[in-house]
């Protein structure tokens, strides 16, 4: 049998990463229509309801069983508002290395969400899961993207030529076209620990964000 991530929950300062549910089959078909998800991710178009629903059922168990990886739903702690989508993938079990893509809604972009999940998930791999790669692919036109990488301390290891299908809409015709993707990596040792608090601290260690 292969191996696999637990089913489990990540929490970071403002964020909860869990489990995707049915119920949250609505929000994220609402959170998928938007241009730039069209634009950079995989991801079916249209991205219905239905769909949705099914992700949350069968085809995100289905994914963490087979050991391929594991789907979190990014939500608020404030509001338990679906903000995001957090997929491992192409988890190499004897190389303890996998990769992470990330969709974040378009009302929620500005806020630092996307690399306080991944850093979150990263935290989670090497800590608890014993991980020593964590890989990121942004397209060469995804800026917002590589930010998110670069802020999590992320290293540019060199372009992937023409590996990427980048799509548009053209009145009610989907256009694609071929991109260079930029490979990103984080290890353990990548991971900038904070600075000492005063003596009788006594908080949870977690990792800083770069500007």
């Amino acid at each position: 049998m292969a191996a696999s991530f637990p089913e489990t929950a990540i929490s970071t300062e403002r964020l909860l990463l869990r489990p995707l549910a049915e119920d949250d089959a609505p929000g994220l078909a609402a959170m998928m229509t938007d241009e730039l998800v069209l634009a950079w991710t995989d991801l079916p178009h249209p991205f219905t309801e239905a769909y949705a629903a099914e992700l949350a059922r069968t085809l995100a168990p289905a994914h963490r069983a087979a050991g391929r990886g594991i789907v979190f739903a990014v939500t608020e702690h404030l509001t338990q508002r679906l903000v995001g989508l957090v997929e491992l993938r192409n988890t190499d079990w004897r190389l303890r290395s996998t990769e992470i893509s990330y969709v974040t809604a378009s009302w929620a972009r500005g806020e630092g969400y996307a690399p306080e999940a991944v850093l979150g998930v990263g935290q989670w791999l090497f800590e608890d899961r014993d991980f020593l790669r964590l890989e990121m692919r942004t397209a060469a036109g995804n800026t917002a993207a590589q930010q998110v990488a670069q802020k999590i301390g992320g290293i540019s290891e060199g372009v992937l030529r023409s590996a990427w299908i980048v799509r548009g809409e053209s009145g009610e015709v989907v256009v694609e076209s071929r991109s260079d993707l930029i490979l990103w990596s984080l290890l353990p040792e990548d991971m900038e620990a904070p600075e000492p608090e005063p003596t009788g601290w006594h908080g949870d260690h977690r990792y800083v964000l770069r500007d």
